[in-house]
C-alpha cells in the first residue's frame, strides 16, 4: 500500500480482519474514511465484495458495529466495503446545522452548488475513486462487486445500480428513500446540492429513474411495516414505478420491524446470500 492509505484500526473478526482506513481523496478534496472486512480466505486469493452505503447521520462505523454481517461474510468468503456517508470537518456554512444536509447526509450525489461542490462528490467517490483504491491496495476482485445500503444508503445503492447497472452483479436495499425528490429529507438535500431545478432532482430519484430507464437487475428490498419514516421513504412510489416500467423487484414487507439496525441485522444474512449467488 502506498502512503496515501493509512490504517486507522484493525481487529480479528470471525478469523478475518475488520479494518478502518483513511486516505486523502482527490474526488472529495479532503480526508475520507472507509471500513473493510476481509475474510480469512483473502490471504490465499482475491475475493468478491459487497459495497454498503449507510444512512443519514451514520459513518463508516455503524454497519460494521451493528449489523453482524461479518459472520456470514466470513463464511461466504465475501469482503465488505463501507465508505463514510459524507466528507467531514470542512467548516462549510450549514455543514452541521440540519440532519438532511452536510455531515452524514451526502445523498451520494455529485453536488453542483456552492459551498458543497468542491467536496460533496460522493457518487464519483463511491463508484470510481473508492473502487480504484480498493482494487489497487486490497485482495479484492473488483470485477465481482455488488451494492446495498440502508435508508439514504438504500437510495444510494439503488441509484448507483440504476445509473451503472453493468458494473454491479446485484443490488439490494433496506428501508430505502425511494423518491428523494418528493420527500422532505431528499428534496431539502437535493435543493442544496443540485440547485432548484426539479428535473435535475428527478435524475437522482430512484422511482423516477426506474420509470424512465429500468435495469436488468432484480432488486431485493426489505422494509419494516413499523418504520416511523414511511412518509419520507415512500415505498409505494417505488413499487408503482416497478409495475409501470417492468422493473424486476422482490419487495418484502416485514411485520413489526422499524427503521433501526435491529431490523438490518435480522435480515442481513439473506441479503449477503442473495449477493453471493450473483457474485458466484
Amino acid at each position: 500500500m502506498n502512503n496515501n492509505l493509512q490504517l486507522i484500526s484493525e481487529s480479528k473478526n470471525f478469523n478475518g480482519t475488520q479494518h478502518t482506513f483513511e486516505h486523502e481523496s482527490i474526488t472529495c478534496n479532503c480526508t475520507m474514511r472507509f471500513a473493510v472486512f476481509l475474510p480469512e480466505v483473502s490471504h490465499q486469493s482475491k475475493v468478491p465484495v459487497l459495497f454498503w452505503l449507510s444512512g443519514l447521520t451514520c459513518s463508516e462505523e455503524n454497519f460494521i458495529v451493528k449489523s453482524g454481517a461479518q459472520r456470514i461474510a466470513a463464511q461466504l468468503g465475501l469482503a465488505l466495503v463501507v465508505p463514510d456517508t459524507s466528507p467531514r470537518n470542512l467548516n462549510l456554512p450549514g455543514e452541521e446545522e440540519h440532519m438532511e444536509i452536510g455531515t452524514g447526509a451526502s445523498f451520494y450525489v455529485n453536488a453542483t452548488q456552492q459551498p458543497w461542490a468542491p467536496h460533496y462528490r460522493m457518487f464519483d467517490y463511491v463508484t470510481k475513486e473508492l473502487v480504484e483504491t480498493i482494487d489497487a491496495h486490497l485482495p479484492i476482485d473488483i470485477n465481482r462487486k455488488s451494492i446495498s445500503g440502508h435508508s439514504m444508503g438504500g437510495h444510494g445503492a439503488l441509484m448507483v445500480g440504476l445509473k451503472e447497472p453493468d458494473k454491479y452483479a446485484s443490488v439490494s436495499a433496506f428501508s430505502p428513500i425511494c423518491s428523494a425528490s418528493k420527500s422532505k429529507w431528499g428534496s431539502t438535500a437535493l435543493k442544496h446540492y443540485l440547485g432548484p431545478d426539479k428535473e435535475i432532482w428527478r435524475q437522482h430519484d430512484v422511482s423516477a429513474l426506474i420509470r424512465k430507464n429500468p435495469c436488468h437487475h432484480e432488486f431485493l428490498i426489505d422494509q419494516g411495516d413499523a418504520d416511523p419514516f414511511l412518509e419520507e421513504l415512500r415505498p409505494n412510489d417505488l413499487k408503482a414505478a416497478c409495475v409501470a416500467s417492468g422493473q424486476k423487484l422482490t419487495y418484502r414487507e416485514r411485520a413489526g420491524y422499524d427503521h433501526s439496525y435491529f431490523f438490518v441485522s435480522t435480515y442481513i444474512e439473506e441479503h449477503l446470500r442473495f449477493h453471493y449467488v450473483a457474485l458466484s
